[in-house]
């Protein structure tokens, strides 16, 4: 049986009005269950590897429904740990044609953001697996979520598990706490052996610019952080440009210390979620690194679970191993 990896964050419910409507015009809510780290359990597992995830939930019928929704994608859960408090939320409005989507934070305070670190069993969640994946929304949301980011990377390091990070960059988190975010994710980075993270990422990380365009840019901001972070030895990221709220494109790359591979640049239209590709991304990058995968399979993974995503309702990506391997074969005609 293969070992599992593990995946720590915030479960989060989502609310959003119906028809793109903006919230004034909002007379009911879409709930989703979502969360970073979440999205790319249950993207990994809906591909057939086996996931654990560790975190901190309401022990309410809230924090009921946010578990439910990752046992039914196949996801172990034991080290999901209860507590008093609220559940994190966002508001999303969703866009259309010109008008862009547009989101809300309400989880400050939620039992995660709060949770002592001692409350969740990281040393059991990683007994033999093979990967812990986090990421910057963690310790984005105070210094109580700097010291969970740190608490389950230091359990990683003792048990000798290497690191995904995710950058995941949340402007609002950040503001509103008196933070240095660029110090503090370098501390949490440093830990990495798996980047998830662009040109930007890498700016703000080591505080500089890279000049050039494209591939070139791409390249000399990678090389920057392998030199930066000597423990890291993969960084995955994606370029995207937007024409309209459904109509995108996007390319991917992941570089490793000798190699790099970015793919072409595809269309993507009839978006109906752009939630979550990000994660999508990061699952299929790890899909095909847990396989052996070489930095081209890897870049084209993550590029295809990203697609896939594009066109699921919701925060998750419930991909099947053979919508995988369709997306490869181009084929978007019926399945029979």
């Amino acid at each position: 049986m293969k070992a599992p990896v593990v995946s720590f964050g915030e479960l989060l419910f989502r609310l959003t009005p119906p028809d793109h409507r903006l919230m004034i015009q909002a007379e009911s809510l879409l709930l989703a269950v979502g969360g970073a780290e979440a999205n790319v359990a249950v993207a990994l597992a809906s591909l057939g590897n086996p996931v654990r995830f560790a975190g901190l939930v309401s022990d309410n019928p809230l924090g009921d429904r946010a578990v439910a929704a990752l046992r039914a994608a196949g996801v172990d859960t034991a080290f999901l740990a209860r507590g008093s408090g609220r559940m994190g939320l966002y508001f999303m409005e969703d866009g259309a044609g010109p008008r862009p989507s547009a989101i809300t934070y309400d989880r400050a305070g939620s039992a995660f953001a709060e949770a002592d670190p001692v409350a969740i069993d990281f040393a059991g969640a990683l007994a033999g697996s093979h990967l812990l994946h986090c990421g910057g929304i963690t310790p984005a949301l105070g210094p109580n979520g700097v010291a969970l980011a740190r608490a389950a990377q230091d359990a990683a390091l003792k048990a000798g598990v290497p690191i995904c990070f995710d950058g995941n960059w949340r402007g609002q988190l950040w503001a509103a706490w008196d933070s240095d975010p660029a110090a503090v994710l370098r501390d949490l980075v440093k830990d990495a052996t798996i980047l998830i993270g662009n040109h930007r990422d890498i700016s703000l990380l080591l505080g500089r610019t890279f000049s050039g365009d494209g591939p070139e840019r791409r390249r000399e901001a990678a090389e920057a952080a392998f030199a930066q972070f000597p423990n890291l030895r993969l960084i995955g990221s994606t370029a995207r440009q937007v024409l309209s709220s459904d109509h995108h494109r996007i390319a991917a790359r992941v570089d490793s210390r000798t190699d790099a591979y970015q793919t072409g640049e595809i269309e993507v239209t009839g978006i109906v979620e752009r939630i979550g590709t990000g994660d999508a991304f990061a699952a299929g990058v790890l899909h095909r690194w847990l396989a052996g995968g070489d930095v081209r399979s890897m870049a084209e993974g993550g590029l295809a679970l990203a697609a896939l995503k594009h066109s699921m309702p919701g925060d998750m990506c419930l991909a099947s191993p053979a919508m995988l391997e369709s997306f490869h074969a181009g084929g978007a005609d019926v399945r029979r």
